[in-house]
């Protein structure tokens, strides 16, 4: 084509063969040099790491293996127990178990002569021991015996403080400097020690409470008293973390939370709690130094009690021991009595100190069961509470002598009422049997005895009663009185509070809530009435007679002054009757026409030479009524302002000068000095008009 010019390529000399080969094999040669030189540069850094951190890196990824690809539980933390108060009576503290695992810390590796070694082993031995005094014995067992060497789960130490953990994980990963070089290296070598998150129970009032309140006997796991009792509310449910590859094979964690426990409310006061324990310590101190040894009584116990709902205020009896150390003997024992014990003997040792008398153990009631006697007399119609009986100090039936406490002494005249004032047996034989065997067994069911409360407690005792067969004319006689049958304090007090209520039978409760982490209430404990035992006007007369038994019966010796009070001595001789053992009571209340609050005292086997003394009961009634009564907001009443002559004439409706005064009386047979015939004419009337309402 014309004007157009054709270009064309100019070709290139082709290169030689050899002269390509010389140039890729100096570029091979280049980077191989590169390389070579990276590798020995690594080289020489692992052996710099390794000389200089090696066992700490050792010590990493050992750890790492024991950890990262497992299960761990996530412990819950049990719920606390609280007075009516919110005052803390058992709670849970963060703590630690000291898990050493076995397979690490005996890791093996080869010396530069190529010897096999355990560099791990004694470091974290030495560690161990001198950090938390752990046995050394006991650690090398564990890293050398064939049943737990590969282990990778032992625990070593329990209850470790977050101090404790936390000066530990100092100690084994020191700050460079702060020890020497020596002592640095050696400590990187301990490996195979962690630590595992659990709770550890506490009680901040150490032996207050014990019988009420009970232990735990690893945390979570109790018996006795409330912490037995409502133990599945108290415990929670446990959580997980899980560690896993995933499909890149990454590590994930997942992890469920864990359900802590529910708090329980309990009706306990810790300062009704101190007032009784003081009343108590003062009686025994008091009586120390006895002719039966130096213990002021077998055993005293208190039940302080609300007898308008059933809610246990108090419950205490000798013997305390620390919640926190429950199982140490020797504030009981010498050493050389512990020693000499077998595991049997101990452990029963134990199970009698933890009893909780009050609900656990059953005795004869004795006098302190007769308003209930003569309640049902009331109620069936056998007594209208106007008869007028002759106590000459004994009755004989079929043969045999049944003695009245004053014997050979005796009351005289005295109407059902003055009985109860009086604690005449006498009377109440004749009461019981106008009653009859079966009216009698009938308001024991009625009353609740021979069958459990239901206390929200273990432990609890139904009990023994007699049967209709065995309730013959001398077993009744004897029965009426409150001998031949057994109960315990608690069954005792919740038929007593009915009777002076007005015939409402409350179960008896120790716990008012229960509520959640954050003191939320989630479920209320609400006062349950379970029956009706008696009528108004019988229990208005069982009130006014038990009035009378404080001011001028044999009740005296427990009388608050200024406060209107009621209540009943008790003095039961315990079998074998001749062997000179009582078991002496006081049951009161205050104020008299409406019941607040109710004292229950038990002295058993008191240290004096003779112990039928209903008195020692009622001493430590009173010191615990004079500070438990203001402390409850009820305040005196002036019931004191006349003297006992007074209040007498005042109270029979007898006028002028010269009236017969029934001297002050106690159960025991020392004080009466003959009867006295005047008590039926004003009484019977004002008991005729109580009743008639």
């Amino acid at each position: 084509m014309a004007g157009k010019r054709t270009q064309r390529r100019k070709r290139q000399k082709p290169v030689p063969v050899n002269q390509v080969n010389t140039t890729v094999k100096r570029k091979l040669a280049g980077l191989f040099i590169v390389v070579m030189l990276a590798l020995v540069g690594l080289a020489v850094r692992i052996t710099y790491v390794n000389a200089t951190n090696g066992d700490q890196y050792a010590r990493i990824v050992l750890s790492n293996n024991q950890q990262q690809y497992v299960s761990n539980i996530i412990p819950y933390k049990r719920g606390d127990i609280l007075d009516r108060n919110g005052t803390i009576l058992a709670t849970s503290e963060r703590v630690y178990n000291v898990i050493l695992d076995c397979k690490v810390a005996n890791y093996v590796t080869k010396d530069d002569n190529g010897s096999r070694i355990q560099p791990y082993k004694e470091p974290t031995i030495r560690a161990l021991v001198q950090v938390f005094g752990i046995s050394e014995e006991d650690l090398r067992e564990r890293l050398d015996s064939e049943r737990t060497k590969e282990s990778q789960y032992q625990v070593v130490m329990r209850n470790v403080t977050m101090e404790e953990k936390e000066y530990f994980e100092s100690y084994e990963n020191p700050a460079k400097g702060t020890v020497s070089d020596k002592e640095y290296a050696e400590r990187l070598k301990i490996i195979g020690v962690w630590f595992e998150q659990t709770y550890q129970r506490v009680y901040p009032q150490k032996s207050q409470a014990c019988d009420l309140i009970g232990f735990t006997y690893n945390g979570n796991e109790a018996s006795w008293g409330i912490e037995g009792y409502y133990t599945q509310i108290l415990n929670g449910v446990n959580g997980r973390k899980f560690s896993y590859y995933n499909s890149e094979s990454e590590v994930e964690m997942n992890i469920i939370e864990p359900t802590n426990g529910k708090n329980v409310v309990s009706t306990c006061d810790i300062n009704i709690q101190e007032i009784c324990r003081s009343a108590i310590e003062k009686f025994m101190a008091t009586y120390a130094n006895g002719p039966n040894g130096n213990r002021g009584a077998k055993n005293v116990a208190v039940l302080v009690m609300n007898p308008k709902n059933g809610e246990i205020l108090a419950m205490d009896s000798t013997d305390w021991y620390d919640l926190n150390n429950p199982r140490d003997l020797r504030q009981f024992y010498t050493a050389a009595e512990i020693e000499e014990m077998t595991n049997e003997q101990a452990r029963d040792n134990l199970n009698r100190i933890w009893r909780n008398f009050c609900v656990s153990d059953a005795f004869e009631p004795g006098s302190t069961y007769k308003p209930m006697v003569t309640a049902a007399a009331l109620d069936t119609g056998t007594i209208d509470g106007t008869e007028s009986y002759y106590c000459d100090g004994f009755e004989m039936i079929n043969g045999q002598m049944i003695r009245c406490s004053v014997y050979p002494s005796y009351h005289g005249k005295l109407s059902p009422a003055l009985g109860l004032t009086y604690s005449c047996n006498d009377v109440m034989m004749h009461v019981g049997d106008a009653l009859g065997a079966e009216n009698f067994l009938k308001y024991q069911e009625i009353y609740k005895f021979g069958m459990r409360t239901g206390i929200d407690l273990p432990g609890e005792n139904a009990g023994v009663l007699y049967s209709i067969e065995g309730l013959g004319d001398i077993e009744l006689a004897s029965a009426s009185f409150g001998q031949g049958f057994t109960c315990t304090m608690v069954q005792n007090a919740a038929a007593f509070s009915s009777v002076i209520n007005g015939g409402y039978y409350y179960k008896p409760h120790v716990v008012r809530n229960i509520t959640d982490k954050d003191g939320n209430v989630v479920e209320s404990m609400e006062p349950v009435l379970v029956a009706r035992t008696t009528t108004e006007s019988t229990s208005a007369y069982i009130r006014k007679a038990l009035g009378w038994t404080v001011e001028f019966g044999t009740g005296t010796g427990a009388k608050v002054t200024g406060y209107s009070m009621g209540g009943k001595t008790g003095t039961a001789q315990k079998i074998p009757r001749d062997s000179g053992n009582y078991l002496v009571s006081f049951i009161g209340f205050s104020p008299l026409d409406d019941p607040q609050v109710l004292v229950y005292v038990i002295v058993d086997e008191p240290n004096i030479t003779d112990q039928a003394q209903s008195g020692m009961a009622q001493t430590i009634a009173k010191n615990i009524m004079t500070e438990l009564l203001p402390y409850l907001g009820i305040y005196p009443e002036n019931q004191d302002s006349n003297s006992r002559e007074a209040r007498y004439k005042d109270e029979t409706g007898t006028k002028g000068e010269n009236v017969a005064v029934p001297p002050e009386q106690t159960e025991s047979d020392e004080v009466i000095n003959g009867g006295n015939d005047i008590f039926e004419e004003g009484l019977d009337n004002e008991m005729i008009e109580i009743l008639g309402n």
